[in-house]
């Protein structure tokens, strides 16, 4: 199984980028899927999960402003951030919860290899 995240880039504050995920390999199921981020410096914090049956939730520093989707039957994974600001720069990361392999007969989390944000002032 593996994550591949895209849709990274430079945008000015007010601006909007829009974030993909795609998980390949031999999955059966999937439970929650998170976007997270972390700053130069500082640790990892979750932005935005939704659970397998489409529900979502917000860290507050991005309620409003974000919103988290994901496509079940292509296991794909979204994020449209909107009215971007500087302090959203960072890499983001998806991460999926509780994969079963069906190939491997287990379940387990995996990351994706992460996208970098970057707003300008």
């Amino acid at each position: 199984v593996q994550l591949q995240a895209s849709g990274g880039g430079l945008v000015q504050s007010g601006g909007s980028l829009r974030l993909s995920c795609v998980a390949s390999g031999a999955i059966y199921t999937i439970n929650a899927m998170r976007w997270y981020r972390q700053a130069p410096g500082k640790q990892r914090e979750m932005v935005a999960s939704v659970t397998s049956g489409g529900n979502p939730d917000y860290a507050d520093f991005v309620k409003g402003r974000f919103t988290i989707s994901r496509d079940i039957v292509r296991n794909m994974l979204y994020l449209q951030m909107n009215a971007l600001k500087p302090e959203d720069t960072a890499v983001y990361y998806c991460n999926a919860e509780n994969v079963y392999d069906y190939g491997m007969g287990s379940e387990a989390d995996y990351w994706g290899q992460g996208t970098q944000v970057t707003v300008s002032s």
